[in-house]
C-alpha cells in the first residue's frame, strides 16, 4: 500500500508562522547590547558614583539549558556542532510525565516504538534502538522501562555519537542525569497524582546536608499504572539514596544506589486489517492478564569522583555496577485479521534475561591556551564487562498447537496456555576497552574546529546452551569526529560536522551470537550535519539542523549462494528545528519540527532497495507552552503531530497521521503548595501512535486527566 504523503510545505509553514509570531517578543535586545545599556545606565548615575562594573550571577528559570553533561565538557550548547535537546525538570513536571518515553514525545526527530509492551524503544533519525540509553553518561542498555522520579533532566544527543559513548548510537543517544545531593541547605519535595483510570503516583525528594562536607539525598516513588486497555495494570517502586562527600573545594565524591521494581501487563496492541490498524477494538486486549506479564528488578550502584587538578584541569572517574533480572511473557496477534472469518491467529512466548554489567570510566577535561589559540580537550578511557543469560520458550495452546485462531469480539475468549521447553538458551559475555581524545580549538573568536577520535576494542563470546556450541568475535574500531563552528556574532553559531559509529552484527543487546554473525564486520553509521544556533536571549534558544545519515554493512543473503554479504545500505535525511525557553518572563515554550525521509538504498535481509524505513513519519510537530497569567495561575498547552508512517519495513501496514492536543492548569495555593491539572488528548483523537510489528499496533489513550499536588519546603 503506498504511503500517503503529507505536504512538508504546509507543516513547515505552520511552524514558521508560529515562530514569526513569537520572535517580535523575543528579539528585544542582544545580550551584548543589553550589557552595553546596563553600562550606560551606570555611567549616567552621577560623576561621583563608583564606576566599577557590578556582576550579577544567578539561575534563569527556563526550559532552556546552556550545557549538557553528555558532551563531557563545559562547552556551551551554542558551540556544540550537533543537535542537542535538554528536557529540564521544570518542563517534565509541567507536562506531568513520570516515564521516559512520555517525555520524548516533545523531541523533534524522536519516534516512540512499542517495545512489545515491556521496554523503552525509540527510533532516532530512522534508527531503531533498545540500547542507546545512558545514566549519568554510563551505559544503561537493559531492556526495561525507565522512570524519571530521580532524574534532574534528560539529554537527547542526535547523530552518530561513538566518540563520546562508544558502540551504537547511530541515530543518537538518550542520557538521563540523576539528581545529586546539595550541601547548601535542606529541602523536602513531595508530590501526589491521580488519573482518570485510577492510576496514581506518590513521590518524595529529601535533601539533607549531614555536615559541611557531607550531603545526602533520598528519592523514592510508588506508582500504579492503568489505562483504557482491558485488564491492563502495573506498579512501579523506585528508591534512590545518594551520598556526596566534599572534603575540599576541589574534590567531590558521589555514591548512588538505584533500585527499580517494575511489574505491568505486557500489551502488544491490536492487529491490522487490510493494510491499516484494526478499528473499533481500541480497548480490546489480545492477551490474558495471567499470562501477559513484564517484570523487572534493577539494581544500579554508581561511584563518581570529580577532582579539580588545576584551575583549568578536571578529572572525573566513575564506576557502575548494574544487575537486572527480567521476565517477560505474552500472548499476541501473530497475523492480520482474516476478514472472511472475522478471526485472528494468536501466538505466544516467554523470555528471561539476567544481566550483570561493570563499567569504569575516566575523563580528563582541560581548558587553556597555546599562545593565542584556545583549547577544550577531553581525553578518556573506558572499560566494560557484561554477562547476559537469556532464554526463550514458545507458547503451547490447547491441542499442543503453536497458535490458536480466535473469533473477534469486544472481549476475546483466549484459552489458557503453557510454555514448552526452552527454544533458546544462551550465555553471552561482552568485554570492551576504549580510549578517546577530542580537541575543540578556538582559532579566533569567530572560528572553532573540533577534531577527535575514539578507539574501541569490542569482544563478544556467546555459548548456545542447547546445542553446546560457541561463537566469538573481536572488533577493533576507530570512530572519528570532525566539526567546524563559525560565529558571526557571540550568540550565533553556524556549524558543520562529520561523525561515525559502529554496531556489531549481533544486534544492540548482544545476548547471542551465531556462527554466521561471528564472520561479519560491524555495521557502520556516518552522519553529516550542518546547522545553526541562536541564543536570542539568555533564556531563549533557536536551533536548526539538516543531516544525512548513512547506515552500511547491513546483511543481505545472496540469492544464488545464500551466503550473507555486507551490502545492505540505508539513508535517512532530515531537517530539525526547535525553539526552547522563555519568550516573555511569564511565557515558556518548547517547539520542535522534524522533516525526514528514510529509504533502503540496497537490499538487506529485511527488505529490497527502495523500501521506506519503519516508524519514520515524514513530518513531526511538537509544541509545549506555559503562560503564567498571574503569580498564582498558569496555563499550559501541548500539541503533537505525526504524519503517516509504515509500521514496519515491509511497508504493507500504514499508521495514519494523527494530531493530539493536551492542556494544563497550574495554581499556587501557597509558596510551598501547588496543584496542577493535566488533560491529555483533549479532543479525544482515536489514533495509533506506534507499532512493533504489522500486527502489534498500539492504540492511543482517550481523553484523560491527571491531578497533581506538589509540596516543597
Amino acid at each position: 500500500m503506498p504511503l500517503k504523503k503529507e505536504s512538508p510545505v504546509k507543516a513547515l509553514a505552520a511552524l514558521l508562522l508560529t515562530s514569526s509570531a513569537l520572535l517580535p517578543f523575543a528579539v528585544q535586545a542582544e545580550p551584548a547590547e543589553m550589557a552595553a545599556d546596563a553600562g550606560d545606565a551606570g555611567a549616567d548615575a552621577g560623576d561621583g558614583a563608583d564606576r566599577r562594573p557590578i556582576v550579577v550571577t544567578g539561575h534563569i528559570e527556563s526550559y532552556r539549558s546552556d550545557t549538557a553533561a553528555g558532551v563531557k565538557a563545559p562547552t556551551p550548547l551554542l558551540d556544540v556542532p550537533q543537535s542537542v535537546t535538554v528536557l529540564s525538570r521544570e518542563q517534565l513536571d509541567d507536562q506531568g510525565v513520570t516515564q521516559l518515553t512520555d517525555a520524548l514525545r516533545y523531541v523533534p526527530g524522536v519516534v516512540l516504538a512499542q517495545g512489545e509492551g515491556n521496554r523503552d524503544q525509540i527510533v532516532l533519525r530512522g534508527q531503531n534502538t533498545t540500547a542507546d540509553f545512558f545514566l549519568n553518561g554510563l551505559r544503561d542498555d537493559t531492556q526495561y522501562y525507565r522512570s524519571l522520579y530521580n532524574i534532574d533532566h534528560v539529554e537527547v544527543l542526535r547523530g552518530a555519537n561513538a566518540l563520546l559513548f562508544g558502540r551504537g548510537g547511530g541515530g543518537g543517544v538518550i542520557n538521563r542525569v540523576r539528581k545529586a545531593p546539595s550541601l547548601s541547605g535542606q529541602s523536602l519535595g513531595a508530590s501526589a497524582a491521580v488519573g482518570t483510570f485510577g492510576d496514581f503516583a506518590l513521590a518524595a525528594d529529601l535533601n539533607a546536608p549531614l555536615s559541611q562536607t557531607i550531603g545526602a539525598r533520598l528519592n523514592g516513588t510508588y506508582e500504579e499504572f492503568d489505562n483504557h486497555r482491558q485488564d491492563f495494570h502495573g506498579r512501579f517502586i523506585g528508591v534512590n539514596p545518594t551520598l556526596a562527600f566534599a572534603p575540599s573545594a576541589d574534590t567531590r565524591i558521589d555514591l548512588s544506589y538505584n533500585y527499580d521494581d517494575d511489574r505491568r501487563t505486557a500489551d502488544r496492541g491490536v492487529p491490522s486489517l487490510g493494510g491499516t490498524p484494526l478499528e473499533g477494538y481500541r480497548d480490546t486486549f489480545f492477551g490474558r492478564k495471567d499470562t501477559n506479564i513484564a517484570a523487572v528488578k534493577a539494581h544500579i550502584v554508581e561511584a563518581r569522583l570529580t577532582q579539580q587538578l588545576a584551575e583549568s584541569l578536571t578529572l572525573t572517574v566513575a564506576g557502575q555496577y548494574s544487575h537486572t533480572d527480567k521476565y517477560y511473557a505474552n500472548i499476541f496477534a501473530g497475523a492480520a485479521v482474516n476478514p472472511a472469518t472475522n478471526s485472528v491467529s494468536l501466538s505466544a512466548y516467554n523470555s528471561t534475561v539476567l544481566r550483570e554489567s561493570w563499567i569504569g570510566q575516566a575523563n580528563l577535561t582541560w581548558q587553556g591556551k597555546t599562545g593565542p589559540i584556545g583549547h577544550t580537550v577531553i581525553a578518556g578511557i573506558e572499560g566494560g564487562d557484561q554477562a547476559t543469560d537469556a532464554a526463550r520458550s514458545e507458547g503451547i495452546f490447547p491441542g499442543n498447537k503453536a497458535s490458536a485462531t480466535i473469533a473477534l469480539a469486544d472481549r476475546l475468549d483466549i484459552p489458557a496456555i503453557t510454555f514448552g521447553a526452552p527454544s533458546r538458551s544462551t550465555h553471552a559475555k561482552v568485554t570492551t576497552v576504549s580510549a578517546y581524545v577530542q580537541d575543540q580549538i578556538e582559532l579566533a573568536p569567530f572560528l572553532q574546529i573540533v577534531a577527535g577520535v575514539r578507539y574501541d576494542s569490542f569482544k563478544i563470546r556467546a555459548d548456545n546452551l542447547l546445542n553446546s556450541t560457541s561463537a566469538g568475535r573481536t572488533d577493533h574500531k576507530w570512530s572519528p569526529r570532525a566539526g567546524v563552528i563559525v560565529k558571526p556574532r557571540a550568540n550565533v553559531s553556524l556549524y558543520g560536522s562529520y561523525t561515525k559509529s559502529f554496531l556489531p552484527q549481533s544486534g544492540d543487546q548482544f545476548s547471542a551470537l551465531d556462527a554466521v554473525q561471528a564472520t561479519l564486520a560491524p555495521e557502520e553509521f556516518r552522519n553529516l550535519e550542518v546547522g545553526a544556533k541562536w541564543d536570542v536571549t539568555p533564556a531563549l534558544a533557536l536551533t536548526a539542523a539538516a543531516y544525512r545519515l548513512d547506515r552500511e554493512n547491513s546483511r543481505f543473503n545472496d540469492p544464488v549462494t545464500g551466503l550473507p554479504l555486507l551490502s545492505g545500505k540505508t539513508r535517512t535525511r532530515g531537517i530539525e528545528l526547535s525553539a526552547t525557553g522563555k519568550i516573555l518572563p511569564q511565557w515558556q515554550v518548547s517547539l520542535g519540527y522534524a522533516l525526514q525521509d528514510g529509504k533502503v538504498r540496497s537490499s538487506t535481509t529485511a527488505a529490497p532497495a527502495g523500501r521506506a524505513l519503519a516508524l519514520l513519519p515524514e513530518s513531526q510537530i511538537s509544541l509545549w507552552t506555559r503562560y503564567d497569567v498571574t503569580d498564582k495561575l498558569g496555563l499550559g498547552l501541548g500539541v503533537t503531530h505525526q504524519s503517516s508512517a509504515y509500521a514496519t519495513i515491509s511497508n504493507t501496514v500504514t499508521l495514519p497521521a494523527w494530531t493530539r492536543v493536551d492542556t494544563a492548569v497550574f495554581y499556587n495555593l501557597t509558596k510551598s503548595v501547588s496543584v496542577q491539572l493535566n488533560v491529555n488528548n483533549l479532543l479525544n483523537e482515536q489514533y495509533f501512535p506506534t507499532a512493533h510489528t504489522d500486527n502489534n499496533i498500539s492504540t492511543a489513550q482517550p481523553r484523560s486527566a491527571r491531578l497533581t499536588v506538589r509540596m516543597g519546603f
